[in-house]
């Protein structure tokens, strides 16, 4: 789900392990006598709408207030689902084709005058049935439609129905789909077409959050400006382009900090909190700083509790020995180096008359850019040079394919140049969009025009801001594009699926990529279980798209992430945002670290 470039501009995937989003105007809120946990990214958020997200910086933000029925265990690998909202896992029926899912009763939506006398409800089966309609209505545009797109009983003929309708509003929600129903207030019912091993990740996922009807009714367009949800945080303010605070949820229900973990998590501290009511802290606050120089040096002062590390200053950080300095440690600060789930790329638009019609173009990009060295200039060598889409971190990730068109090979490069400029008939000029206007992404940009340049290709720079980079993306207007994703949950199909045709844009397949072999083997391990043989297809998979190669792949990450001691509980989660429930501040100690 999660398009990303800015984890590589804020220090790799610095967005999962923070979480948070902030601003340039950092005058410390303190909310008297509370744990408050700061914190920063270097991108705006686009919009509160779980339905509609898509992007990290929104996802991260949002998951503190929206729900979902799943959930990952904070503390223990290998990754393991959880109930959230649910009150157990789902009982599936002997095909795979029934999930009846009950619900916890103790669960309220927050205080919002979008209700009767301002008082929130208790979550109902319908909450979830709603949402997942809503992401259905064609008029709502949501790019989130390709996680139920073909798996649901009579959702997608509920879709079908929205394109008749004038109008968004227009729409008859209590219209009946077959597949989902609420056999009584706290018991959902899914049934779907073909067996979907992969459904309780999805549940996991935060654009399957359930959505009061009240709130989107009263709210309308405005729904992406506030947040409805049952989580252990709630919106209090939202100054655009600066900061967002979010306090404690007086009606979160009893949950506690868990206590088991994996091997070590009691010597690392990690089990201290162990039965205590979450959340631990009573609010949070994201600063939007969308430079680099300016957020490292607020980490620096203890303004934020954690950053990524700017290339420009990685080495006054880390040692050569890959440890943190010397200087970073006497100031109370920590380590935290995780493998990141992400691939990166330069996506080519398949549908643009340029660079989608002529493969030796595409071929003679991709062996024309050197990973290592970019890797080298702008991440410290924070990541491992991609030879395709799975990053190592999964388990369909296969260390004895070679493929020849990520390997950095110049004379390689020309000689396709040459064959792309004879099929376009004559010198070719392309333009490359990226998200932000630092002066990382411009030395980003520069250094693909160079590299480029080499190979005799001209190159265009187009510099925007995330959520104009992002429509532009979905709209199909870009030609090439800088972006990357960072996985949702721990299966390799949700690589896969950013290049299943159904996907295209405003889906996740960006790329607007169409291989009818793809697309055949797509449909077949979308309904097998975990197996060496669908380990196999997903690879074959992977080599059907090098071979059409509709992306310079780049990199995958690998997260270096400085932290002060004060934070507790600090434990990176691959697949899961809403985990700042989990943190703790020791007051005395970031007093005594930092003054405040």
């Amino acid at each position: 789900m999660k398009n990303i470039i800015n984890a590589i501009l804020c220090g790799l995937a610095i967005c999962i392990l923070i979480a948070g989003c902030g601003g340039n105007d950092v005058q410390q809120t303190d909310l008297p006598g509370k744990k408050i946990r700061y914190a920063a990214l270097g991108a705006k958020v686009r919009g509160l709408d779980p339905g509609d997200i898509g992007d990290v910086t929104s996802s991260a933000v949002a998951s503190q207030c929206y729900e979902t029925l799943y959930q990952y265990h904070y503390l223990k690998r290998p990754y393991q689902l959880i109930p959230n909202l649910a009150a157990d896992m789902p009982k599936v029926s002997d095909d795979g084709l029934t999930y009846t899912i009950k619900l916890r009763k103790d669960v309220y939506f927050v205080d919002d005058k979008c209700f009767p006398g301002g008082k929130g409800r208790q979550l109902k089966a319908q909450d979830f049935i709603y949402a997942w309609k809503r992401i259905a209505n064609i008029k709502y545009l949501s790019k989130n439609w390709w996680i139920f797109d073909g798996k649901i009983v009579g959702l997608d003929e509920f879709r079908e129905y929205t394109k008749k309708c004038k109008k968004k509003s227009d729409v008859d929600y209590s219209r009946p789909v077959a597949g989902l129903k609420a056999l009584d207030d706290f018991t959902l019912q899914i049934k779907l077409k073909k067996p979907w091993p992969q459904i309780t990740y999805l549940l996991a996922h935060l654009p399957t959050a359930p959505m009061a009807k009240e709130a989107v009714d009263y709210y309308k367009d405005d729904i992406i400006n506030v947040m409805v949800g049952t989580g252990p945080f709630m919106l209090k303010e939202w100054v655009r382009g600066s900061k967002i605070i979010l306090v404690r949820n007086p009606k979160f229900r009893k949950q506690y900090y868990p206590s088991e973990g994996e091997p070590g998590d009691k010597e690392k501290g990690f089990l201290n909190d162990a039965g205590k009511p979450l959340p631990l802290v009573d609010g949070i606050v994201y600063y939007i700083i969308e430079e680099d120089q300016p957020r490292w040096l607020l980490f620096m002062q203890g303004k934020i509790d954690a950053s990524g590390i700017p290339k420009d200053f990685f080495y006054q950080a880390i040692t050569p020995e890959g440890v943190l300095s010397k200087a970073l440690r006497k100031k109370g600060i920590d380590l935290i180096v995780a493998p990141d789930p992400s691939t990166y790329w330069y996506g080519f638009n398949m549908e643009d008359p340029v660079v989608g019609k002529n493969l030796y173009l595409r071929r003679a990009m991709s062996c024309g850019f050197n990973r290592k060295e970019y890797i080298k200039i702008f991440t410290n060598n924070r990541g491992v040079a991609a030879k395709g889409i799975f990053p190592p971190f999964f388990k369909e990730y296969d260390k004895n394919f070679k493929n020849i068109w990520c390997e950095f090979n110049l004379a390689r490069a020309r000689q396709q140049m040459r064959l792309a400029e004879k099929q376009a008939g004559g010198k070719i000029k392309v333009t490359l969009t990226l998200p932000g206007t630092d002066t990382t992404v411009r030395q980003m940009g520069q250094y693909f025009k160079r590299s480029m340049a080499k190979i005799g290709l001209n190159v265009e720079l187009d510099f925007l801001n995330w959520p104009t980079f992002q429509d532009k993306v979905k709209n199909k207007s870009a030609q090439i594009f800088a972006m990357g994703w960072v996985a949702d949950y721990p299966d390799g199909q949700n690589f896969l699926q950013l290049f299943y045709s159904e996907n295209k844009s405003p889906g996740p397949n960006n790329f607007n990529y169409q291989n009818p072999e793809f697309d055949k083997l797509y449909r077949q391990i979308e309904t097998m279980s975990d197996s060496p043989e669908r380990v196999k297809l997903y690879r074959k998979m992977e080599r059907i798209v090098c071979k059409d190669c509709p992306a310079i792949f780049t990199m995958h990450g690998v997260a270096y992430v400085p932290y002060y001691k004060y934070l507790k509980n600090y434990k990176p989660n691959a697949f899961a945002y809403g985990t700042l429930k989990y943190s703790d501040i020791d007051l005395k100690l970031r007093k005594k670290l930092v003054g405040r």
